[in-house]
């Protein structure tokens, strides 16, 4: 309590909350877990789960993260997992399939005709 009163962080390190985790081996995301890495060691996506499941229990203990931006993109890639997005952006080229746009406006009778032929 002095340490804390006089700024002295000498000491803090004595006072910090030791992190402790304990895993309910029984549980679904367990076996899943275990399941999958069994399958396979070296699959990046079971170790940033993993890591991902880690650092969510530091968070919700109240504990920080040591690379909150690390935390982040690996967020981001389960996101893209499980929306099966590429990680290659979209380019302009993706859109050369595309007809072009038409830059006048159709006539009324044009519109029309479309509207019957559609039907």
């Amino acid at each position: 309590m002095k340490a804390q009163a006089l700024r002295d962080t000498s000491t803090m390190g004595y006072m910090a909350a030791k992190k402790h985790l304990e895993i309910n081996a029984e549980h679904q995301i367990m076996i899943a877990l275990k399941a999958k890495v069994d399958a396979d060691k070296n699959d990046k996506s079971i170790k940033d789960l993993i890591v991902l499941l880690y650092e969510t229990a530091l968070l919700s203990s109240g504990f920080s993260l040591e690379d909150p931006q690390n935390h982040a993109s690996r967020i981001h890639r389960m996101i893209k997992l499980g929306l099966g997005v590429d990680d290659e952006p979209a380019t302009e080229d993706a859109d050369s399939d595309m007809p072009p746009l038409e830059e006048d406006a159709p006539a009324e009778d044009e519109d029309k005709a479309r509207m019957e032929e559609v039907d």
